[in-house]
């Protein structure tokens, strides 16, 4: 392994601990873990996993209806409702963010989205 390629590691390896120490980070971790531990969310993400599974199963069998749709939507509603997810889906959306920012940075020299695709010669 080439001296450069073992640095630019070593680099990835400091930004990834940067990262994972960052606040955006370790609000996240808090925020999943509180979710996680929630009893009432937990039950709730199975209710709505449960009827979108029904939705997809009713929509391939070509049976969906307006009736499946509106049940999701009111379960996603409640489930994003309850302060615990809240918190969570504003703590992922913060470290998306960071992310994303953290992302153009390293793009931005190399002219390069490493963030999206940095493979091919040509998209159209």
């Amino acid at each position: 392994m080439s001296t450069t390629t073992s640095q630019l590691e070593e680099l990835g390896t400091e930004l990834g601990e940067a990262i994972a120490e960052s606040p955006a980070y370790e609000r996240f971790e808090e925020a999943k873990a509180a979710v996680e531990n929630d009893a009432d969310a937990q039950e709730r993400i199975a209710e709505v996993e449960r009827l979108r599974d029904e939705f997809v199963a009713a929509r391939e069998a070509g049976e969906a209806s307006q009736e499946h749709v509106s049940k999701l939507q009111q379960a996603q509603n409640e489930l994003h409702g309850m302060p615990v997810m809240e918190e969570y889906l504003n703590a992922q959306e913060a470290l998306q963010n960071q992310l994303e920012a953290v992302n153009r940075s390293i793009s931005a020299p190399l002219d390069v989205d490493f963030g999206g695709e940095a493979g091919g010669c040509c998209h159209d």
